[in-house]
């Protein structure tokens, strides 16, 4: 199995690479996939092509997908200030666990503003910000966040949905720009890569304006991409009509 590497502007052209690989090649995963994104543009009709398609399986909308990563429209709601954002989130924290049932071990942005180590939580982007702002500070080892948890996580569970995301990591490029770098141990590419890659490109867009800097690049690495919920010939019949609707 040879590594897959996809390179693109488009996040709707670039997850639609992707189940294009799978439908041409054998069998439904690929290992490793490694994703890297600029400029960050989407083309409405493939999102909503692909949305309508989730909501006729009762699958999560790729906005709600997104939202768990960064919850965007929180922000908004809160006038743009993280302070409230963290207080609002972690506020609702208990009912937001409930609107899904995966995240009954938690959400990734929880676990990234509250994690729990030694007896307390650490806000870990709040630390991303104040160490990429400090003039002091420039070790780059400290912008990261990190997810799974070995002492919640590693269960004997045949299937555990949460966490896929691991760990993502930051870097201020030499041009001033901001990159962010995101591992996944595995990757359900129908139901969960285009709100999963959304939802960190909105992370990375947070950081870099709570900071000054512009977001330049994201980068995914994905040790076990795999198209879930739907056969090989329903994902091409899909990717029939993503190309329908990308023509018209």
């Amino acid at each position: 199995m040879e590594p897959l590497i996809i390179k693109n502007t488009n996040l709707s052209e670039a997850w639609t690479n992707v189940l294009e690989h799978i439908v041409k090649n054998p069998g439904k995963e690929v290992s490793p996939l490694m994703l890297t994104l600029t400029d960050f543009g989407e083309e409405d009709a493939i999102r909503k092509l692909l949305d309508a398609d989730l909501g006729s399986k009762n699958l999560s909308s790729i906005q709600t997908v997104s939202e768990t990563i960064f919850p965007n429209s929180l922000y908004q709601f809160c006038g743009w200030d993280r302070h409230q954002l963290y207080k609002e989130y972690l506020q609702n924290y208990k009912r937001i666990r409930k609107i899904d049932p995966s995240n009954k071990k938690g959400t990734y942005f929880q676990r990234m503003i509250a994690y729990e180590s030694a007896g307390k939580e650490i806000n870990q982007l709040e630390m991303i910000i104040n160490s990429i702002l400090s003039t002091t500070n420039h070790r780059k080892s400290k912008l990261q966040a990190s997810i799974f948890d070995p002492g919640r996580d590693h269960t004997n569970s045949p299937y555990q949905g949460f966490p896929c995301l691991q760990h993502v990591t930051f870097y201020k490029s030499e041009t001033g720009g901001l990159v962010l770098n995101s591992f996944y141990a595995i990757q359900f590419l129908y139901r969960r890569a285009y709100g999963n890659w959304l939802g960190l490109i909105n992370l990375g867009k947070f950081i870099a304006k709570e900071t000054g800097l512009e977001l330049e690049r994201l980068n995914c690495f994905i040790g076990v991409e795999q198209l879930d919920n739907v056969g090989k010939t329903y994902a091409k019949d899909l990717l029939k009509r993503i190309k329908l609707t990308s023509i018209q």
